[in-house]
């Protein structure tokens, strides 16, 4: 099981309201910056999450206490720990309490590694951590990544993007790019499904979508499912949504929004037909992926 959490806690979450002096909050317990990323080709005023953040010297005067028992506590309930926006492990965006948007905030050094050594102190060297680490990242995130060993993120539809009319075969994406300390996914909670995804694409990108794939239309998604378990990441992970070849219907989640779809897609044992179970099953073998 893979538990997931966030970075940084919400601002009136227990954890905040009980350790505010861990975080950058004044006397009578107000924020005075807030978390967020900055401005990029996405979004032109960067993004506004409004959590509060670390007082990293206060955790460094408790030995990182904190966190130590957040990790512990978490592995209670999973065996594996993904966690969202590492890249704030070793500089986060720190934006003034009051501003509007993210534009006028400032990226803030933090004692990552001083964090990890701390924790494998207490739980061992080898911690069951996944680093998210998707967007913009620097050098020396990826330098933390690597040196604490925790693999990173490959998302197969980041992969495609067209550059002169061409695809970018150097993307570090694309299936034949990746590294073994990684875990892929044909998509997270957050993108669209692969097939709703294939669906939004120009003609262009479609176009080498399948020429790499070397399949037509009705079956990329198959052949995203049978590259992502022939690629050399160490884990594979398929969204269930994929597996039933789901259109944009079966998305999970819409990324800064608060729809009443968000989150509701179930599985239903009528979905789960013998042929497919008996194709991932042989996609599966063939990938020497079964695990025995």
């Amino acid at each position: 099981i893979i538990g997931d959490i966030p970075i940084f806690v919400a601002p009136d979450s227990v954890d905040a309201w009980a350790n505010r002096h861990l975080l950058k909050m004044d006397k009578d317990g107000r924020q005075t910056v807030s978390s967020g990323v900055p401005p990029d080709a996405f979004s032109a005023d960067g993004q506004l999450w409004g959590n509060p953040v670390y007082d990293w010297e206060a955790h460094r005067k408790e030995q990182f206490s904190w966190w130590i028992k957040r990790i512990e506590e978490t592995l209670k309930s999973c065996d594996i720990i993904r966690i969202d926006h590492f890249r704030g492990f070793a500089a986060y965006w720190e934006v003034p309490q009051g501003e509007k948007t993210a534009m006028n905030g400032s990226w803030v050094k933090a004692p990552g590694e001083e964090l990890f050594v701390a924790l494998k102190e207490k739980l061992g060297e080898n911690l069951p951590i996944i680093a998210e680490d998707l967007g913009v990242i620097t050098e020396d995130v990826e330098e933390l990544r690597d040196t604490n060993n925790f693999p990173g993120m490959k998302i197969l539809q980041f992969a495609f993007n067209v550059e002169n009319g061409m695809l970018d075969a150097t993307n570090a994406y694309l299936p034949h790019n990746c590294q073994y300390n990684s875990v892929i996914y044909t998509g997270t909670h957050d993108n669209n499904t692969s097939r709703g995804w294939y669906e939004s694409l120009d003609g262009l990108t479609k176009d080498l979508v399948r020429r790499y794939l070397e399949c037509p239309d009705d079956q990329v998604v198959w052949q995203l499912i049978r590259q992502m378990l022939l690629s050399s990441s160490k884990d594979a992970i398929l969204p269930m949504q994929d597996w039933l070849e789901l259109g944009q219907e079966g998305r999970m989640n819409i990324p800064s929004t608060c729809g009443t779809s968000n989150w509701s897609w179930r599985a239903k044992s009528l979905h789960l037909d013998a042929w497919r179970i008996d194709r991932l099953r042989s996609l599966i073998e063939l990938s020497g992926r079964t695990g025995a």
